[in-house]
């Protein structure tokens, strides 16, 4: 028996479908709401929970007699780092750490990408340095800042050396293992439509090789921070405006905890929104591959 569809109802079949089902995959504000709530909640609960253990550290007696002197609630620690932060000073050190951090890291990502595109290549020159590479990149970088000081002296090049050999290794390795990873089939269908060289290398071993040079940015940045950080503990340069490590060393000289903490929470901060834009790059690769389920995109 034949059913009787209701007047101004159809059946949506066919390519009506296929359209409705790209149509729900439209980002409207309620489902970009969702999504920014689930990202965010996670680092809410860790940050309170972080919080908690503080404050219950503070309220017990583990900390002995020195609560009063050196050990400072959440709440006033903070608080302390609410006052610093309408200084200028902290301002100024945030602002001359960071440009040594960009002009670091911009000449580690330049050192290793060259050395991974010829690593990754020239099979000599993979035999010869390869493993040198590796050994580099276990290499605590605070063991090359003597060195450096003796080579340049107590300044910021010595720093902005060990930020680079602290850094390009990971870069490197990160463009080599990609490299590595392109599948023989895709090399043999560029050669096939006549990209020879710098042209297979540069539209198509180059993007088939990106979330695993994203990756060692990423870690080539953490390694870079780290020894920027060590740095500016280790070298202080005379007449130069104040930097973090500096803050941070003072702090450590006025036997300041909360002020110490105060610092470390900014660079916590620069830390945690670095590898976001890290975390976003990398996502977007992957979901313009296909490569993300529904849940993590």
């Amino acid at each position: 028996m034949a059913t009787r569809t209701q007047p101004g109802s159809a059946a949506i079949t066919g390519l009506d479908s296929l359209e409705l089902g790209l149509a729900s995959d439209r980002v409207t504000p309620r489902r970009l709401a969702r999504r920014s709530w689930s990202a965010l909640w996670p680092k809410l609960l860790a940050i309170a929970i972080v919080l908690g253990a503080w404050q219950l550290f503070y309220l017990s007696n583990f900390h002995g007699d020195t609560a009063d002197n050196f050990v400072k609630s959440p709440a006033y620690t903070l608080g302390d780092l609410g006052v610093q932060l309408q200084h200028a000073q902290l301002w100024q050190a945030i602002a001359v750490t960071v440009r040594t951090a960009v002009i670091g890291y911009a000449l580690a990502l330049l050192i290793g990408s060259i050395i991974g595109a010829l690593v990754s290549r020239i099979p000599p020159l993979r035999a010869a340095v390869g493993s040198i590479i590796s050994g580099l990149q276990t290499m605590p970088s605070i063991a090359w800042f003597p060195f450096a000081i003796i080579l340049f002296g107590a300044n910021t090049s010595a720093i902005l050396f060990v930020m680079a050999l602290g850094a390009a290794p990971s870069i490197a390795n990160g463009l080599i293992t990609g490299v590595d990873y392109t599948p023989p089939l895709l090399l043999r269908a560029g050669r096939t439509m006549g990209l020879r060289q710098v042209a297979l290398y540069r539209h198509l071993i180059l993007p088939a090789s990106l979330p695993a040079y994203v990756a060692g940015l990423k870690q080539g940045w953490a390694f870079s921070w780290r020894s920027l950080m060590a740095g500016e503990l280790l070298v202080l340069i005379v007449g130069q405006a104040p930097s973090l490590g500096i803050l941070l060393n003072t702090a450590q000289d006025n036997q300041d905890l909360s002020g110490a903490i105060a610092i470390m929470i900014v660079i916590l901060l620069i830390g945690i929104v670095v590898d976001t834009v890290f975390t976003k790059v990398d996502l977007s690769i992957r979901r313009r591959r296909g490569l993300l389920t529904g849940t993590q995109s």
